[in-house]
């Protein structure tokens, strides 16, 4: 099964391409393609990850449908055969990995929910004890639970640059107080009922990050939620604090990337058959895992 890497669907307007979804103009509404790029360190790679696209769209509608009652999603509807006229013809290469979603317009901001220390979060804590200005507790190891889950927005990369972490204050700047204020009750409930959800598969959910919009109806949930690209999940049975956990999420190809000292500029390079299985593998797992379904590719 080839890599799908970039998609061009009839006289479309392309409205978007970012490093793995391509957007396009569909009357009143978008459509979102998601392909099998894989991107890291900033740079998408030469190699893809067959059906990586089908598997992130199946779990981002897994949980769009499972948070409606938290928050109202873009979703129109992810059914090939109810697609204007002009999308029928792409069929085949839509089913699975595409969704027709309601046009909104996007915060410029992503909402950051972290249960647990890793990452960027690891190491703002051990350079001044708090994450993106939120103080924490002395003492606490790399992976540790936090106290309690803490909403750490950051801004939107422009131009394939790294997402910037920024405290609340600075969010409201870009976006009001009751906006700001609303993205982070609506982040954090999300999160807990995600997390919980996790937890009763065997996961944990160590941080992830969503995109809201507005319509007139209001402010929406968009984009990917709760992906291997979006999220950090952890085996539960695996979990071991005081270092990096084993993840559901592109490990083996950031492993890779630092084996053969790629100096993280452009041309990214390809991937070698064993790291793009292994990586197809996780998220099929984690696919798996959360919705107690299996998924053919």
């Amino acid at each position: 099964m080839p890599a799908l890497l970039e998609t061009e669907i009839g006289d479309l307007v392309l409205h978007a391409r970012g490093k793995v979804r391509d957007l396009y103009s569909v009357g009143e509404f978008l459509l979102l393609v998601a392909t099998d790029r894989i991107s890291a360190f900033d740079h998408v790679l030469a190699t893809g990850i067959p059906g990586k696209g089908k598997v992130l769209t199946q779990i981002s509608l897994f949980w769009f449908d499972f948070l409606k009652d938290i928050v109202p999603n873009h979703l129109v509807t992810a059914d090939v055969g109810e697609y204007p006229e002009e999308l029928r013809a792409y069929d085949d290469e839509l089913r699975d990995r595409s969704m027709l979603v309601k046009r909104a317009q996007m915060f410029p901001v992503e909402c950051v929910v972290r249960g647990y220390l890793s990452g960027s979060g690891w190491k703002d804590y051990q350079a001044t004890g708090a994450v993106c200005g939120i103080p924490l507790p002395s003492g606490l190891r790399e992976s540790d639970k936090l106290p309690e889950p803490i909403f750490t927005p950051a801004t939107k990369s422009l131009h394939g640059k790294h997402d910037e972490n920024i405290s609340f204050d600075q969010m409201i700047a870009l976006v009001g107080a009751k906006t700001a204020q609303a993205l982070r009750h609506l982040s954090l409930a999300i999160y807990q009922k995600a997390s919980d959800h996790a937890e009763s598969c065997g996961l944990i959910l160590a941080d992830t990050k969503f995109e809201f919009g507005t319509t007139a109806e209001g402010i929406i949930l968009a984009d990917e939620v709760l992906t291997p690209d979006s999220s950090r999940f952890w085996p539960r049975g695996q979990y071991a604090p005081g270092g990096a956990q084993p993840s559901f999420d592109k490990q083996f190809v950031r492993d890779y990337l630092e084996s053969i000292c790629w100096n993280k500029q452009a041309p990214a390079p390809g991937l070698p058959d064993d790291v793009v299985k292994k990586t197809q593998e996780k998220y099929l797992q984690a696919y798996e895992l959360l919705t107690g379904k299996s998924l053919s590719l």
